[in-house]
């Protein structure tokens, strides 16, 4: 049922012609302060709803309402005008589909009592053209105009029994003002939407629906929900400031005004309603004067837009009207958010209208979250600001808040305002934000855009959260769903937060900082619009060719087709010829000048210029004194090498590396060669041999030093030659570049150290270590302990070959400990260490104890020093005398043997042995049986030594006796035991 009744009434809309402008207006002297009006009713006007007058002072050019509601008849007695002023009047007729035009205008007219003159109870003063303010005195005005008549409803339109919802706001007088309620068919267009609306109507037809979608969508005003919140802002002893919050719906239309109503509470009884002012006020703030001291009130407030009067709020909580004399600041008021996202917002608010005792010092802002208890209030800022607005970061997204500010002064901080409603952080889709932008001519601009605007959106920008009033900096373009406000000329002046906010949508704001550091990057940047420079990627260089010749070059990022380039040589301009050859290559570009060869009057300064359209830049480069010199060898240098390299030649001079063997390899890498070409080293200028021929194989010439030593010093010298030319390379070995290879040396001598090692010997303990070459300018020192050793004769050290060692004679447990090894070769010193201590030290000095007593034995055994031969030959009847030197500690005991059996001494066979030292053995007269093999054995406590002999016995010839060979297999000279 009800979408039928929608339906008809859409339709019944869609049929329905704007009204005619009503005719003949005349307006009639009444009172020294108002004028009645009659006017002829608009042709032809069907469902009317009624009329709307406006007044005009002359001169002034600004209509002001007379009604706020429409009113049915066609007489109007307009209030509050200025004695002695003249007036001109107008009206308008406005039904369901629209508002008419204006009539034409009337006649002026003074305004003046008809008869008799004077002020009438009952009037308001004048009209001030604007809205009223925090200082407009109106308690006394009792009523501004006749009772208007309440707009039409449904009920009337559709001739149906539905009765409409409607209010009436009382006033002090007792009439009531009636708001329109939010009902489609209630709702009055805007006057913009009237030529329009009449179009569309006269076009439409019942069942077109884009014709119905247009319709609804130009009927779609309401009147403002109830402003809520009511709160004291300050009081003295006959006045009240009052302060409320916005309505949550504003009804599709910007609120025109408020207004204020007042009763007094008497025993807890409240008494009848008192409009506080006749003439709406902007602000969400107003004085109600004319209050009586200790005395209670109860206010409440209506909001007005272009649909009419909204439904007042509900009675406010009571407040007593009295002196405040607390110290401290009352609370800020006027709370809102704005720039809303996902992890911050601005909180904006207006001082407090009573200050306390002392100016407010600044402002403290507290948050919650909004379902936090009362006791989760927290303070955003520890220091006081002295700003309207602050920027609170930090927020959790998707997460509802609520915040407060407070006052301080000197005396304090104050009562804390109204929390503010309800704010989600969130950063809604399709949110924008101001950008700043330079345009080619260098102009800057903030821009702002949005796509969420009503027709009656506007862009309202605001300089640190304040209205923008001064045009002389600024200026504001504003063209559809885009507004852009323009620095006329960006200084320190204008320094700050700029905001933009866009009224009648959903918070859409946003903002953006000019600091310093951002003012001056914007000014280069404008300035680089303005007088635009051909960007570079590189700056004029200079660079030495492969053959000496000298480049000079620089590149653009961009050049078009039509860049030119003027080449300059000490303000001088130079062309392209036999001298200078130039290039520009405006596809990369890239711009170049070679020069085959420097030359002494080409010491100066070259710059190259460019021009691309209006757009310029150039570089120079400075080549005197010095630098010019460098260069200048440089590339004769250069070109030098390039003839140098036609031939054999070397790529790598000769050079020196050590190998790690401790050799020294002496090196250089050659190129450009052939079979034909020859090879020759020299050392202080004398030929040095070389016993294999080189094979160049991959370009390396080298000459091996072994064992390298002082004698190795000196100046090394090779030549390459063939048929297209030679070159050379020496190495100085001498100085400092001798004693550089040698610290290489010692170097790699000392990274081939092994581990130090224990080794017992018979006179002690000995620790070593070996490399792979030993060299006297190799430093070796030994620690125990840390602490440097001092060589004596138990202690020292020494090297054998290519073994390092530290001897330890009869060793003590104070030689216990770590002993470290320094190798230092000139630079840095190389360390190995052993821990000659526990079952190490144990074991080593067992191992010397054992090979002490062996040596001991070996020195004192008994043994034959020497005499005996090896085989003695005699003939038969000869004496036979043999002595021999034997040695032994104890004296050693001999005995004699033959053929291994003891001999013992007779007259034949005499044996001595003669003070401990010689043994003597005599055979008086040999014969064929002293033939055989003997044996002297000396034996003490350490050991026993045996030395053989033979004893050939022969016969002279004639005699046919033969000699007895001794035993095959005992010709042994020593045995010992």
């Amino acid at each position: 049922k009800e979408s039928s009744v929608v339906i008809n009434l859409l339709l019944f809309l869609c049929l329905l012609d704007i009204p005619s402008a009503p005719s003949h207006v005349i307006p009639t002297r009444n009172t020294d302060t108002s004028v009645v009006i009659t006017w002829t009713e608009s042709k032809d006007a069907k469902e009317l709803v009624g009329y709307y007058i406006e007044a005009c002072k002359v001169g002034s050019g600004h209509w002001e309402p007379c009604n706020n509601n429409p009113v049915k008849g066609t007489r109007f007695t307009c209030h509050g005008l200025t004695t002695g002023d003249h007036y001109t009047f107008r009206v308008r007729a406005v039904n369901a589909a629209g508002l008419s035009v204006h009539s034409q205008e009337s006649e002026a007219i003074e305004v003046k009592a008809a008869i008799g003159g004077g002020l009438l109870h009952g009037v308001c003063p004048g009209l001030s053209g604007k809205a009223g303010g925090l200082t407009d005195h109106t308690a006394n005005w009792e009523g501004m105009h006749e009772s208007s008549q309440p707009v039409f409803d449904t009920d009337a339109l559709l001739k149906s029994s539905a009765k409409s919802n409607r209010q009436t706001v009382p006033s002090k007088s007792g009439k009531q003002r009636s708001p329109t309620d939010n009902k489609v068919s209630e709702t009055i267009p805007t006057p913009s939407s009237q030529k329009t609306s009449t179009k569309q109507a006269s076009k439409s037809q019942p069942g077109d629906h884009s014709a119905l979608e247009r319709m609804k969508k130009k009927r779609d005003i309401a009147t403002p929900s109830p402003p809520y919140d009511i709160t004291v802002l300050e009081s003295v002893r006959d006045s009240m400031v009052l302060g409320w919050k916005q309505p949550k719906s504003i009804g599709g239309a910007e609120i025109t005004g408020y207004y204020v109503n007042y009763r007094e509470v008497v025993g807890g009884k409240p008494e009848e309603w008192k409009e506080a002012n006749i003439k709406a006020v902007s602000e969400r703030a107003y004085r109600v004067h004319d209050l009586k001291e200790n005395t209670t009130y109860q206010f409440q407030v209506a909001a007005a837009n272009l649909a009419g009067l909204g439904i007042p709020s509900p009675a406010s909580q009571s407040f007593k009207c009295e002196e405040w004399t607390i110290a401290v600041p009352g609370p800020p008021h006027d709370l809102s958010c704005s720039e809303v996202r996902k992890d911050s917002l601005v909180l904006l608010w207006k001082p407090p209208i009573y200050v306390g005792r002392s100016p407010v010092t600044g402002f403290y802002v507290d948050m919650k979250e909004t379902s936090a208890t009362e006791e989760h209030w927290q303070s955003v800022n520890e220091k006081a600001t002295t700003s309207k607005y602050l920027k609170i970061s930090g927020l959790k997204e998707r997460t509802s808040y609520v915040f407060r500010v407070r006052a301080a002064n000197k005396a304090g901080v104050g009562k804390p305002s109204e929390s503010t409603d309800p704010v989600v952080a969130e950063t809604r889709p399709g949110t924008k934000e101001v950008v700043i932008e330079v345009d080619d001519n260098g102009v800057i601009s903030l821009n702002f855009e949005c796509d969420q605007m009503s027709s009656d959106s506007k862009f309202i920008w605001s300089k640190n959260y304040e209205p923008i009033d001064d045009d002389s900096r600024l200026a504001i373009d504003t063209k559809g769903g885009k507004s852009k406000a323009i620095f006329k000329d960006l200084s320190e002046e204008d320094l700050g937060i700029y905001s933009c906010v866009v009224t009648d949508t959903d918070g859409v704001s946003s903002s953006y900082t000019i600091d310093e550091e951002e003012m001056k990057r914007l000014l280069a940047l404008s300035h680089q619009h303005k007088f635009p420079i051909i960007p570079l990627k590189s700056e004029l260089a200079v660079e030495i060719l492969e053959k000496g010749q000298v480049r000079f070059w620089m590149q653009a990022e961009k050049l078009s087709g039509n860049a030119k380039v003027n080449f300059v040589f000490n303000d001088k301009g130079i062309v392209d010829g036999e001298k200078y050859k130039m290039k520009i290559d405006r596809n990369t570009g890239l711009i170049e000048m070679v020069m085959d060869r420097l030359e002494d009057e080409d010491e100066g300064t070259y710059t190259f210029q460019l021009q691309d359209g209006k757009a310029t830049s150039q570089s120079s480069l400075v080549l005197i004194g010095d630098v010019f010199q460098k260069l200048q060898t440089a590339a004769e240098f250069q070109r030098q090498e390039w003839f140098r390299k036609q031939g054999p030649h070397f790529v790598e001079y000769l050079g020196w590396e050590v190998t790690p063997e401790c050799n020294v390899l002496l090196k250089c890498k050659v190129a450009n060669i052939k079979k034909e070409t020859h090879i020759v080293w020299y050392k202080d200028e004398r030929e040095i041999m070389v016993d294999e021929k080189h094979d160049f194989k991959d370009g390396v010439c080298t000459l091996l030093i072994t064992e390298f030593s002082k004698k190795d010093a000196g100046i090394y010298e090779v030549i390459l030659k063939d048929d297209r030319g030679k070159d050379k390379s020496i190495l100085k070995l001498v100085e400092a570049a001798f004693a550089d290879l040698m610290t290489e040396v010692c170097k790699v001598i000392a990274l081939s150290a092994t581990e130090l090692k224990i080794q017992s010997t018979e006179e002690g303990i000995r620790l070593y270590s070996f490399v792979n070459y030993y060299l006297e300018d190799l430093r070796v020192s030994w620690l125990h302990n840390g602490d440097k050793i001092k060589y004596t004769e138990r202690v020292k050290t020494g090297v054998t070959g290519e073994q390092i060692w530290l001897q330890i004679n009869e060793p003590t447990p104070n030689d216990k400990g770590k002993y470290i090894m320094e190798l230092f070769d000139g630079k840095t010193g190389h360390t190995k260490v052993v821990d000659l201590s526990g079952q190490a030290y144990d074991e080593a000095f067992a191992e010397f104890q054992r090979l002490k007593a062996a040596a001991i034995a070996e020195k004192n055994r008994a043994r034959v020093i020497g005499g005996l031969p090896d085989v003695v030959t005699i003939q038969e009847g000869k004496a036979l005398n043999l002595t021999c030197s034997v040695w032994g500690n104890p004296v050693p005991e001999i005995s004699w043997l033959k053929n291994e059996k003891l001999l013992t001494g007779d007259d034949h066979v005499i044996l001595k042995f003669e003070s401990g030292k010689h043994a003597c053995f005599t055979i008086t007269s040999v014969n064929t049986i002293d033939s055989g093999r003997y044996s002297l054995v000396v034996k003490n406590k350490y050991g026993t030594e045996t030395s053989d002999f033979t004893v050939s016995v022969f016969i002279p010839e004639g005699e046919g006796n033969e000699i007895p060979q001794p035993e095959a297999g005992k010709g042994d000279k020593k045995k010992k035991a």
